[in-house]
């Protein structure tokens, strides 16, 4: 009999960790998604030197890589997102995992998907993102700006914004607007990605905790947001404690080998 019941914990303790596993790599390929979605929206392309210049300023990042927008009759806004915040040394946390989900009524039909970056430039807006459910374009005393098709100039247009946001579709940029979405933080997958429960500020404000599957992610917001990536004066230190293997091309995640965030006092 007690051969048995060792079998089954055995095999209960194997499925369990196939599922944690499996429930990890979900989270691991949105990471790598917005990895993808931050290097392609913010590389080396002409136009983008001011969103590198706002980036260089910003108290944390709201990256989607991919929105759907679908509806016939009535539309409808739905994607996964992952936050990341800069600490004061310039180092970034790891990110905490949030669903979007928007609904707006008209005669509308088709399907369209982006990709969205919210740049978060003061800590009310950080403050505000933080709060359990935080909808776009309605929280009182926080200010709103969407870059449009030309994100040149852009610094000029988002002079006093809270919130920054520019979008791309099909390989272009527009202007989007995320007014009326509903962001929540998603403790399913922050507790798959970092094996226990946490809530977004102890990840981006606390660093309490960290997964080095996002270090590609960290290591490109501390690139494409440092002196010399587009203009401005304030930089982001170099990445300490690890390597980094260049410039990454299209469609691939870069590798990175970087200190964990340091764990914030504030």
């Amino acid at each position: 009999m007690r051969p048995i019941m060792l079998f089954s914990v055995l095999l209960l303790a194997l499925f369990g960790f196939s599922g944690s596993a499996r429930a990890q790599a979900e989270e691991q390929a949105l990471v790598d998604r917005a990895t993808l979605t931050l290097q392609e929206m913010m590389g080396p392309a002409d136009n983008t030197g001011d969103a590198r210049a706002m980036l260089r300023n910003a108290k944390a990042v709201l990256i989607c890589p991919r929105i759907f927008r679908a509806g016939f009759i009535v539309g409808g806004e739905f994607g996964d997102c992952v936050l990341s915040a800069r600490d004061g040394g310039g180092s970034w946390s790891s990110p905490a995992f949030y669903s979007l989900v928007g609904g707006s009524l008209g005669f509308q039909a088709g399907l369209q998907d982006a990709q969205v970056i919210s740049l978060i430039m003061t800590q009310k807006g950080l403050n505000a993102v933080l709060d359990s459910q935080f909808k776009f374009g309605a929280e009182a005393g926080v200010a709103f700006a969407t870059l449009g098709r030309s994100i040149q100039g852009a610094t000029t247009a988002a002079v006093g914004a809270d919130i920054v946001t520019l979008g791309r579709t099909r390989g272009l940029f527009a202007g989007i607007t995320l007014d009326g979405a509903l962001l929540s933080a998603d403790s399913a997958r922050m507790r798959a990605y970092f094996g226990r429960e946490v809530a977004a500020r102890q990840v981006v404000v606390a660093m309490e905790v960290h997964n080095p599957g996002s270090d590609p992610l960290r290591g490109a917001l501390m690139r494409l947001g440092a002196a010399g990536s587009g203009g401005g004066s304030s930089a982001a230190p170099a990445p300490s404690g690890g390597t980094t293997s260049g410039s990454a091309a299209p469609g691939r995640v870069q590798t990175e080998n970087l200190a964990p965030p340091p764990a914030n006092r504030r």
